[in-house]
């Protein structure tokens, strides 16, 4: 698959000579010539390429062939990009002060400095066209000619992010599992059992799990519930901190495994509880034993469902003839592929595919996973010969190799991985190479598509010419629409990577791509070809492990990843900053977090190339000055960075940056001038400061600032015209937190404080969350309940001491959590918080009073008839202790009740307007 990366990486490098303003600075160079004939070789090659994709699946010359081109493509990316770095380091030289002049030319990074550019870049360019016309020459040996490419289908109208379909067939296993799964089979002697589901790949062992966790009669009879996915690595602490995170909904921090269990074991206790291990590899009966033991206190009843490939754990466990799941039946599958490739569950009316439908499902092995994929592939075809031409590829015989990985068999390879081959193949070419660069995570690896975009914006896989981050996004969701990622069980913000795409993502990355962890001991030479290498962090990363890439000068990609990192740090040798990274000059990506590392190393600053720099969850105070030297970095992220304390003077050189995240540092000011970034799009945490920093209305100057922002240091906005101007309400911001100081004194402008709030209304289309904290006005903005904000899903009040009512939050029809805190002068909570509308709180789940001292009374009756919180599942009243009446006529759906410090009566009022039996904490 080598010409999708040299095709895709071609285009962008013909575009860049192309471009006016690069041919005046080659010109300034002197290097324009060079360039010239280098252009018309590669348009040249380019007219080659349709012919070498056909070609490679089955030639191993022209495969080779496109390797080389593919990585001279690299080798003119990284001139191509040294040109227009000097350029950009150029103009800000000459638009320096001349007092000034001389420090910019210290931090100049001494790559920069020894000799001319031309000097530097005309041996690279004379070596690379003799090359490129080299392979342009191999043309005739290797049969390569012009050939017309046929066009694609491009539409995306039938491309969407919505859940999958109704799962096809399965309901026979699912009412057999559902009974075993509520019934008492008596088959344990603890409390819980294991019902195992055991199956090859892709054959929907967790498609059926997930049915079977989403069941309303499981819902209802099991409390609580909890999703983990195990893999290969078998590691007790981690899956003991996922699955009470999953119970807790927090996560806090264990120094071992056995306070880690005690917190698990207190929460099981006399619970009946449903948990699902996915995915299982170990075959230790020691490991599962020390896994189990919280479950010990469990009610009797408990399930624990286990979807694995392997059944010697349950041979161990007791289960001696296990029935495997088995392939969908041959009507089942054409009703599945019929689903997901014309949109109903028949042929019914397109008589013509059906017998070419048949033919791929017979070469699916009624493989649900190959089905879905195909399928999806062929969503926008009904022409019979686009079938034809799926039916009768050669990808469908064509040997792969060896497919293991890590030690594991990739099981039924020669039915899976070729039907999902055809879906690769049938993607465009820039879809394919971020399909491969999606190599470089483990398998299992929860995947967050911002990051993810981010990620591919810094390597150059994105179209510069519109937005790279919304042409990303869409991008992601039609690999998302074609089944290449899936949502993640239990958290539908991110995404996983089904076991086989890995595996096929890692097949068709070839020697670009490199998961370090796979191949440890592989020489230095051949390290050396790699562009793009991650790595998983480990306790300890000596320096002897990366030593060998001390020879890969042409690294693109350093990128630390884990499994379920959370809190935790890890260490890395210090030779691996100040020795190994700045021989790798080359890079685009650079992720440190969560090591230990207290110092970034001047030496930061010769990497020129970088885009993408993640520090985050380290322990460094300050970053160096010549960080201003990264003329083409886009994104930064050093959030929970909790000693970083201030930034360089030279920030503002970074005129590309796009997000910069730093929630949850000790920074108490940010850069003079930030708010002339213009490209800034992200900007976690907003620093309000007096006369000389930061004013609130140098915020008109990001109109592109969107996601989730923190404003701090509202109380020194010194006028509403300067909160106006910041315009926030046409800004794309998801998450909004208005924080002022927490100090009530003689000082405050309450006045003052009530006309800025008014001026910070967000965009009423994309709020999300909004989180109001230590405002000092009497009164709180009623556009705050506005039914207008259509999106908002959480609202937190919370130190608002002076104010002394609520605004309509009830108006608010997506509002799911509510949570009010510290409001000391509010005494009674009555029909303003519905908005007097008969409809309120909607959809309003979780409600939680804290830390009232002054509360009185709530009351929602009005003549006779009740505002009603009709899915209302927790509420919690804390430290109320003056109140007592409380008149709720209706919470029907009540699970969880929770009261402490509160005034006599208060219990009983609730409980008797509850209509359930309520799980009480008092």
């Amino acid at each position: 698959m080598a010409e999708t990366l040299a095709n895709e990486l071609l285009k962008v490098l013909v575009k860049k000579m192309t471009d006016e303003a690069f041919k005046r600075v080659a010109r300034a160079h002197g290097i324009y010539n060079e360039l010239k004939e280098l252009k018309k070789t590669l348009s040249r090659i380019q007219d080659l390429l349709q012919d070498a994709s056909q070609k490679e699946v089955t030639h191993k010359s022209v495969k080779e062939w496109l390797n080389a081109l593919q990585h001279l493509a690299y080798d003119i990316d990284d001139v191509l990009d040294d040109v227009a770095t000097e350029d950009m380091h150029r103009e800000l030289t000459l638009q320096e002060p001349a007092a000034s002049t001389s420090m910019v030319r210290k931090l100049i990074p001494s790559c920069c400095t020894n000799f001319s550019l031309t000097h530097r870049l005309s041996p690279k360019l004379d070596r690379i066209n003799r090359e490129l016309e080299n392979l342009e020459k191999r043309k005739t040996d290797l049969g390569l000619f012009k050939i017309d490419e046929k066009p694609r289908n491009t539409s995306r109208r039938s491309e969407t992010s919505l859940p999958e379909r109704d799962v096809v067939g399965r309901e026979v296993e699912k009412e057999q599992l559902l009974k075993k799964l509520l019934g008492d089979d008596g088959s344990s002697q603890d409390n819980f059992s294991v019902l195992p589901i055991v199956g090859m790949g892709g054959v929907g062992k967790t498609t059926l799990a997930r049915l079977l966790y989403n069941d309303t009669k499981v819902h209802d009879h099991f409390e609580p519930k909890a999703w983990v996915c195990v893999s290969d690595d078998f590691d007790i602490f981690k899956i003991t901190n996922a699955i009470l995170q999953d119970v807790t909904k927090e996560n806090n921090k264990f120094e071992d495994l056995n306070q880690l269990q005690k917190a698990l074991t207190e929460q099981l206790k006399e619970k009946r509880f449903l948990l699902v291990v996915d995915d299982v590899w170990s075959e230790n009966y020691g490991d599962w034993e020390n896994l189990v033991r919280p479950f010990l206190s469990c009610a009797p009843g408990s399930r624990i469902i286990m979807t694995t490939r392997k059944g010697q754990l349950l041979k161990q466990i007791g289960f001696h003839n296990v029935d495997r799941l088995k392939s969908l039946s041959s009507e089942d599958a054409l009703r599945l592929l019929a689903v997901n490739a014309l949109g109903v569950d028949n042929f019914d009316s397109h008589t013509t595919l059906k017998p070419q439908g048949e033919g791929i499902v017979k070469k699916c092995g009624c493989l649900p996973l190959a089905l879905k994929a195909i399928g999806r592939l062929l969503r926008t075809k009904t022409d019979r010969e686009d079938w034809d031409e799926v039916l009768n590829s050669e990808i469908w015989d064509v040997e792969i190799g060896n497919a293991t990985e890590s030690g594991k068999d990739v099981e039924n390879s020669d039915k899976i991985i070729p039907a999902l081959r055809i879906s690769y193949r049938e993607l465009s070419a820039d879809l394919k190479q971020l399909f491969a660069y999606c190599s470089l995570f483990p398998k299992d690896f929860l995947f967050d598509k911002e990051e993810l975009v981010s990620l591919w914006m810094a390597e150059g896989f994105l179209n510069p010419s519109k937005s790279p981050e919304r042409l990303g996004r869409e991008y992601f969701e039609i690999l998302l629409s074609r089944s290449f990622f899936q949502h993640a069980p239990n958290d539908e913000s991110l995404f996983i990577m089904h076991d086989l795409m890995n595996d096929l993502a890692t097949f068709v990355a070839g020697e670009f791509f490199l998961r370090f962890d796979n191949h440890m001991k592989t020489k230095t030479e051949a390290l050396a070809k790699y562009r793009h290498m991650s790595f998983t962090r480990e306790e300890y990363a000596g320096y002897q492990k990366f030593e060998a890439f001390k020879g890969a000068k042409s690294l693109r990609t350093f990128l630390a990843v884990s499994l379920n990192v959370g809190w935790g740090y890890y260490h890395l040798s210090s030779k691996i900053l100040d020795d190994l990274l700045p021989e790798l000059t080359l890079l685009r990506v650079l992720s440190l977090s969560h090591f230990k590392i207290s110092e970034v190393p001047d030496s930061i600053g010769s990497l020129k190339h970088l885009r993408y720099l993640n520090l985050s969850r380290t322990n460094i105070k300050e970053l160096p000055e010549n960080v201003g030297n990264l003329y083409n970095l886009q994104t930064l992220i050093v959030s929970s960075c909790w000693n970083l304390t201030q930034l360089p003077k030279s920030f503002l050189n970074l005129r590309r940056l796009r997000h910069f995240d730093i929630r949850d540092t000790r920074l108490e000011k940010l850069p003079l001038g930030i708010g002339e970034l213009e490209s800034l799009q992200t900007l976690t945490k907003i620093i309000i400061e007096g006369d000389d920093g930061f004013a609130i209305n140098e915020l008109k100057g990001l109109t592109n600032l969107h996601g989730e922002v923190s404003i701090e240091g509202l109380h020194k906005v010194q006028s509403a015209k300067h909160a106006r101007e910041a315009n926030l309400s046409l800004k794309k911001i998801t998450g909004l937190e208005l924080q002022w100081v927490d100090v009530f004194d003689g000082s405050r402008m309450d006045t003052l404080e009530e006309e800025v709030l008014n001026e910070l209304k967000p965009n009423s289309d994309t709020l999300k969350t909004l989180s109001v904290v230590s405002y000092g006005g009497t009164q709180i903005s009623n556009w705050v309940g506005d039914r207008s904000f259509h999106e908002l899903v959480n609202v937190s009040i919370r130190g608002c001491k002076k104010s002394t009512s609520l605004p309509p939050f009830g108006l608010l029809p997506s509002l799911k959590r509510l949570q009010i805190k510290g409001m000391d002068e509010v005494k009674i909570i009555g029909l303003e918080l519905t908005g007097n509308d008969v409809n309120a709180f909607r959809s309003l789940e979780v409600l939680r009073f804290e830390a009232m001292s002054g509360w009185q009374g709530w009351s929602t009756i009005n003549d006779g008839s009740a505002a009603v919180f009709p899915c209302l599942k927790e509420l919690s009243i804390i430290n109320c202790p003056q109140l007592i009446n409380v008149s709720l006529q209706a919470l029907p759906s009540l699970k969880v009740l929770e009261i402490h410090r509160c005034g006599d009566g208060v219990l009983r009022s609730l409980v008797q307007g509850s209509h359930m039996r309520c799980g009480e904490e008092l």
